[in-house]
This record gives C-alpha cells, sequence and structure tokens, in this order.
C-alpha cells in the first residue's frame, strides 16, 4: 500500500514538473503568433498607425489543416517573431460574425484562408491550405518584400 502511494506521488509530481513549462509558454503567449482581439476596423486603424500589413487566417472549426496551422506552425517561435514585428494578426471563424463578412469580400474558397491585407482593406495576397513553419516564414517574407 504504501509503495502505490510513492509511484502516485512520484507520477503526479513528474507530471507537474513536465507539463509546466508547457502551460507557462502558453500564459505568457511568449512563442508564437499573437492574435489581436480587437474588432476588424480597430485592426485597420492599428494597421495604419503601426504602418504594417494585416495577415488574416479565415479557418473552420471542422477543417483539419486549419487544426495542423494552429497547433504546429502559428505557435513557431521564429514564425512568432517574424509576423508578429511586421504584421497584425488576426484569426477568425469563416462562419461565424466578422469571419463570415470577410469570407465574402475577399472571396473565400477554401478553408484555410491566409490573406495579407493593407490598412485600407486591400487585397496584398492570398493563399489557402496548410503550410509548415518554413513555408510560412517564406510566404510572409515575400509579401513584405513586394509590399
Amino acid at each position: 500500500m504504501k509503495t502505490l502511494k510513492t509511484i502516485t506521488i512520484v507520477a503526479i509530481m513528474l507530471w507537474v514538473s513536465v507539463s509546466a513549462p508547457v502551460h507557462a509558454g502558453e500564459k505568457d503567449g511568449a512563442k508564437g503568433i499573437n492574435f489581436y482581439s480587437g474588432t476588424w476596423s480597430e485592426a485597420l486603424e492599428l494597421a495604419k498607425k503601426e504602418n504594417k500589413l494585416i495577415f488574416l487566417d479565415i479557418s473552420a472549426s471542422w477543417c483539419g489543416p486549419c487544426k495542423m496551422l494552429k497547433n504546429n506552425t502559428f505557435p513557431n517561435e521564429a514564425v512568432g517573431t517574424f509576423y508578429n514585428a511586421n504584421f497584425i494578426n488576426i484569426a477568425l471563424d469563416g462562419e461565424k460574425g466578422e469571419g463570415a463578412t470577410l469570407a465574402r469580400k475577399y472571396g473565400l474558397t477554401a478553408y484555410p484562408t491566409l490573406i495579407f491585407i493593407d490598412g485600407n482593406g486591400k487585397l496584398v495576397a492570398k493563399t489557402t491550405g496548410y503550410h509548415n513553419a518554413g513555408q510560412f516564414l517564406e510566404l510572409g517574407q515575400k509579401v513584405i518584400a513586394n509590399k
């Protein structure tokens, strides 16, 4: 009985020590893309003010490639560093609210759709589908170079 108690305590301590750094990183947002939580009109104003383009991720809750972007690409530290420095980043559900309105406005044909827009709402670039971290960084760099 005492051995079972000891094993349980050790297992709990191990789980806490392994999971704590992961949760700390998620909590402080130290890695990956920081997505803006304001309205679309506020994002446009902020983009003008900071002289940045907007990166808009339009996804759907049921979309597999969207989940892969969210879980694999967007949390990447290099991706976050580049996109946070160069874009106002927004993620919206293309089937709800402002996301649905913008999906119609920018001619969404598939999920995920990755759109780059200037502060006046003008489309700069658009692509669809999953991109790994390297491909996504290259995409952002090309958009900035052609700005």
